[in-house]
């Protein structure tokens, strides 16, 4: 979780990562299992995107406990502020649902496992899993969890980089996070290209 003493924000320095699908293909999972046919496109090479409506969309892999949670974490770490709504509003949960439903094995179980790892801390530190510990207490599990980030040695703790990473890339790759949170236009037509202005190189 980001220092509050850090002079660069969080969101700024999000922006400065290069975001796509093929991100979750390359984070640390449990047991080093991830592959590279693993990025996850959903057909044919088309990249998997948050829903841009209201409707929620059924769920493919978590069930409805996990998906709380998926919910929960993912907003702890991309939250709603004054720049742009956060992950819960971007429906990460449902991006994450999608990649990890069509993914291996291996990363089923990453997610399984690293769920069931996160509410069983909850559930030591406060008495509740972690989508009804409250957000006070979420982020002082986070905290807690991402302290050894770079060299993480609990299942929870490799699990937070990879809830991390996809967030980040859920997030980026949703409306939200594109145009509101990044202020993205689209490409611009250039009506005249007038090419290098220098003296020197003009007829």
């Amino acid at each position: 979780m980001p220092d509050e003493k850090d002079n660069i924000s969080r969101r700024a320095a999000l922006k400065s990562i290069t975001v796509g699908a093929g991100v979750i293909a390359a984070l640390p999972v449990l047991g080093g299992r991830a592959a590279a046919q693993d990025v996850a496109h959903a057909h044919h090479g088309q990249a998997v995107a948050p829903a841009s409506d209201g409707a929620q969309k059924p769920l493919q892999f978590f069930t409805e406990a996990e998906n709380e949670t998926v919910i929960e974490l993912s907003e702890r770490i991309i939250p709603t502020d004054e720049s742009s709504p956060g992950a819960r509003a971007a429906k990460v949960n449902e991006y994450i649902d999608q990649v990890v439903s069509v993914s291996s094995e291996a990363v089923k179980q990453t997610w399984r496992e690293g769920l069931a790892a996160v509410n069983k801390k909850s559930g030591d530190m406060f008495g509740k899993g972690f989508a009804a510990a409250g957000a006070e207490n979420q982020i002082r599990l986070l905290t807690e969890i991402s302290k050894n980030e770079r060299s993480p040695q609990t299942v929870e703790e490799r699990f937070f980089r990879t809830v991390k990473n996809a967030t980040v890339d859920g997030y980026y790759t949703s409306k939200i996070g594109i145009h509101q949170e990044l202020h993205y236009k689209g490409n611009s037509y250039l009506k005249e290209f007038t090419g290098c202005t220098h003296p020197e190189h003009q007829q």
